[in-house]
């Protein structure tokens, strides 16, 4: 790609692979290299630098007699990766509009607003028959 990437994007994609689960640094960046050209020294000053910020943690597992740091997104990484994904709709149907024409921005606009607001509602819905499920469970053990 021929666009240089900045630290809030670098940031916002890294937060992206965390909030789909924890991982260690060498599949973070094989997925991070998937769709852009990055490098393990360029990630790991990101990864110190979220997790100053408490956007991520950090723990250890053992594997093969060795340990592996491992990256977890943080509550507040969480809420800063949602913030980050709002924003970058913004900011991707303006470039749009400016490289593709505004009727083609605004119809994919109004696609990826359909996807983002059904996504949101299946979330919801999932985090709320989890809650019934554990709900009814703990009536079961009383």
């Amino acid at each position: 790609m021929g666009f240089q990437i900045g630290s809030a994007l670098l940031d916002a994609c890294v937060l992206s692979v965390l909030a789909r689960g924890d991982t260690y640094g060498y599949v973070l960046t094989q997925t991070m290299k998937q769709v852009m050209d990055i490098s393990e020294s360029t990630l790991y000053p990101v990864l110190r630098r979220l997790q100053k910020e408490n956007y991520l943690r950090t723990y250890d597992k053992p594997y093969q007699g060795r340990n592996r740091r491992y990256y977890a997104i943080t509550e507040i990484g969480d809420q800063k990766y949602e913030t980050y994904k709002h924003d970058w709709m913004i900011y991707k149907t303006q470039v749009d509009s400016l490289l593709c024409g505004v009727a083609q921005a605004q119809e994919a606009c109004a696609e990826q607003m359909q996807e983002a607001c059904a996504e949101q509602v299946q979330e919801a819905c999932t985090k709320e028959m989890n809650k019934s499920e554990i709900e009814e469970g703990g009536e079961d053990d009383e």
